[in-house]
């Protein structure tokens, strides 16, 4: 085994038990009789730290829109909160990151879930931060409120939640029972924010946090998702599929933390990819035959018509969508360049599987050497910190990701071999820093000398 590196990889997983590859659950192999269930998840959650992963991934959602539409990858069986309090009996070492809406929910109640289950697992829980684009109508609000006022909420929210981790020192429970003072009143302080959004006084009833504060997880590559992940994250999930889009998004969000005082060394960045993984090319190609045999074709066309905004319903699938169908505009995505792009090549039915596969995200089929040699070409390129996998399918897909492909990191050096350090910041080089601290508590009001 090589010699480990000064800087390695940072790798975390999505954890979607239908497989990320869509209509991966209609697999024979496939546990999709247990989704939503403890068994499933405990299971996915304890194969991730076997494998070492620095943490899994719960994304959320505020309807089943997903679900009904078939669209189930992007379905929220799992409640974050519940399932990491779940999960937390179960495993031992590994992160667990949970998603929460800034958009539905109240600072203060979002800072006590997370201090909660930090404390509770000894320092091993992150927050994705997201505002929500949709579920407007499962809380009362007749619309979804403007992007721009999202993102406003966003930050004001972030900011009140750090200030609350920042409520308790280190030291203030004293448990001094000779003079019946279980905790110093005056290491605990109150934050008195009054903004455009929240008026919240503090402090949290729950101590600091092993960890000082929960790892933040961010998601958004808007020009608004930027300037809250650079100014609070420490880990970026991402969408990009090509390294040279890569490395220019990477420099681009280091300079940003950069420009904000913060060490862009303890953000990591980290893009999505889904790996299919066999002992050999042949098994590999295998397997992704049998997941591309698992779409249903009229659930495929309607995401790519979803996706591509355009009518491919009288296509046949041997036939290529015509570039005039494509209508370029201010609104469009990278993505959807990408897929114009790859629609001058691809059938309807290949374009079809390519979507079903990634959704945009980067997708391998290989062998462990060869999926190994692609992932450290970015790595090495700082095109990334590190990945969030997709599991194709689970259990089939996942387990090879976890048997054949993180062994190949590990031998080469890329990925440790064990668990080090005592909290999810500290395996994953997400360190608070005295400068971090210091940030958070310039923002107080004070009403004490």
């Amino acid at each position: 085994m090589a010699q480990a590196r000064d800087r390695q990889l940072v790798l975390t997983m999505f954890m979607v038990g239908f497989g990320f590859h869509n209509d991966a659950w209609r697999s024979p192999s496939s546990r999709a009789d247990e989704i939503g269930q403890l068994s499933l998840i405990r299971d996915m959650a304890q194969a991730a730290e076997r494998a070492r992963l620095d943490a899994v991934f719960f994304a959320d959602s505020y309807g089943a829109k997903g679900l009904r539409d078939g669209n189930y990858r992007g379905a929220s069986l799992y409640e974050p909160i519940a399932v990491m309090g779940a999960l937390s009996g179960h495993t031992d070492k590994i992160g667990m990151i949970g998603t929460q809406s800034t958009s539905w929910s109240e600072p203060y109640t979002v800072a006590r879930q997370f201090a909660s289950l930090d404390a509770l697992t000894g320092g091993r829980v992150g927050w994705n931060i997201v505002t929500s684009t949709r579920g407007n109508e499962n809380v009362g609000r007749d619309e979804m409120p403007l992007p721009e006022l999202r993102y406003r909420r966003a930050m004001e929210f972030v900011d009140v939640v750090t200030k609350l981790w920042d409520t308790w020192d280190a030291d203030a429970v004293v448990d001094d029972r000779a003079n019946a003072l279980w905790v110093d009143p005056d290491r605990i302080r109150e934050i008195n924010h009054r903004g455009e959004f929240f008026g919240v006084q503090g402090p949290l009833t729950i101590p600091r946090s092993p960890q000082e504060w929960p790892v933040m997880v961010q998601a958004g590559q808007s020009a608004d998702g930027i300037e809250l992940g650079s100014s609070y994250a420490d880990i970026i999930y991402a969408v990009q599929p090509e390294k040279a889009a890569a490395i220019e998004f990477y420099n681009m969000y280091k300079q940003r933390v950069r420009d904000k005082g913060r060490d862009p060394e303890r953000v990591k960045i980290l893009p999505g990819i889904m790996p299919v993984v066999g002992a050999t090319q042949s098994e590999a190609d295998d397997l992704a035959a049998e997941l591309a045999d698992c779409i249903v074709e009229s659930r495929a066309r309607d995401t790519l018509e979803k996706t591509l905004d355009l009518d491919v319903s009288d296509l046949e699938p041997g036939d290529r969508i015509p570039q005039e169908r494509f209508i370029a505009g201010a609104n469009r995505v990278k993505r959807w360049y990408l897929f114009r792009d790859l629609a001058k090549e691809l059938t309807l039915r290949e374009l079809m599987v390519h979507v079903s596969r990634s959704l945009g995200h980067r997708f391998l089929i290989g062998t462990p050497a060869s999926i190994a040699d692609s992932m450290i070409d970015w790595f090495e390129a700082r095109a990334c910190d590190g990945y969030n996998f997709n599991p194709p399918s689970v259990p089939e897909g996942m387990n090879n990701m976890f048997e054949l492909l993180v062994p190949e990191l590990q031998e080469r050096g890329y990925f440790p071999t064990d668990y080090v350090g005592d909290t999810f910041r500290e395996r994953s080089g997400l360190m608070v820093s005295d400068d971090d601290v210091a940030r958070v508590r310039a923002k107080y009001v004070k009403t004490k000398p």
